[in-house]
């Protein structure tokens, strides 16, 4: 039997996540307090998205939900206020993340001009239009349908907390620091399964929800990044490397796994809920 510990929303894709007690399941991912996650995402004037791989201070965007809007804040700068309510009005721009082509809706000249200051470059802030659907169904479904909204992938990803104890065990036994679990920005975490674990389980369910995990997470330099600080530091691949290179995903360094929603769109997920761990094999 395992259980979450912690349930993270990352309104803007690559910016400082919300830890969240419950939240609600949806096809393209999580939601709560009137944001879902990845809903907004940081691009060029071209629409290309922007990270943490090559804006690594992006990590110290920060938001909250206060009342009817996202506050975001970042050092030594006045917070701006997103209104939370769509605005049918804002003009369309076409963005790319990775090979995806979305449709997306454009916060602002005020927007642009904020993020600009926070990453340090010319960029624009979009959000998820609620009439555009990202569907997300490849071989690693199974068929099964699956969506996204500015996530790379995938709506979810889970990874369990042996799994990062495991590499901080490793991580000091070479001299080197442990790292906390938001440098690997998942949405669920879970307890009460063996490290790396999650890469075998079918399904995580209980009567009236099933989460299937699908795909490995392929990791890059971010969980190098201190998301308090938004420094890079040691990088954790090179330890990765010599025990978690995966033959599925072509010798990439793998930590998690990405996670579809096959039963319980609309249902509730709380910090402390127990889920069966099922087994593939």
């Amino acid at each position: 039997m395992s259980f979450l510990t912690e349930l993270v929303l990352y309104p803007i894709k690559s910016c400082a996540g919300l830890s969240v007690p419950e939240a609600t399941l949806a096809l393209d991912g999580l939601s709560a307090n009137g944001i879902h996650d990845r809903e907004w995402m940081i691009v060029t004037r071209e629409g290309l998205f922007l990270t943490q791989r090559e804006y690594p201070r992006m990590a110290t965007i920060t938001p909250r939900v206060e009342g009817n809007e996202l506050v975001v804040e970042a050092p030594s700068m006045p917070p701006i206020r997103l209104l939370l309510s769509h605005d049918n009005n804002a003009p369309a721009i076409e963005v790319l993340i990775w090979d995806d082509h979305v449709l997306a809706a454009d916060c602002g000249d005020n927007a642009a001009a904020w993020f600009s200051d926070a990453v340090g470059a010319p960029c624009r802030l979009v959000r998820f239009r609620p009439d555009v659907v990202r569907p997300k169904i490849s071989k690693w479904t199974d068929g099964l349908p699956a969506a996204a909204r500015f996530s790379d992938g995938y709506p979810i990803l889970l990874i369990g907390q042996s799994s990062l104890d495991d590499l901080n065990a490793k991580l000091k036994n070479a001299g080197r620091e442990a790292l906390p679990m938001n440098r690997f920005r998942p949405n669920i975490v879970v307890e009460g399964i063996d490290a790396f674990e999650e890469d075998f389980v079918a399904t995580f369910s209980d009567n009236d929800i099933a989460l299937r995990p699908v795909k490995p997470c392929a990791r890059c330099p971010i969980p190098s990044v201190d998301q308090a600080t938004g420094i890079p530091g040691p990088d954790p691949l090179d330890i990765l490397q010599t025990y978690r290179a995966n033959a599925r995903m072509e010798g990439a360094v793998t930590l998690g796994m990405n996670v579809i929603v096959e039963k319980g769109i609309g249902l509730t997920l709380r910090v402390g809920q127990q889920l069966d761990a099922e087994l593939a094999f």
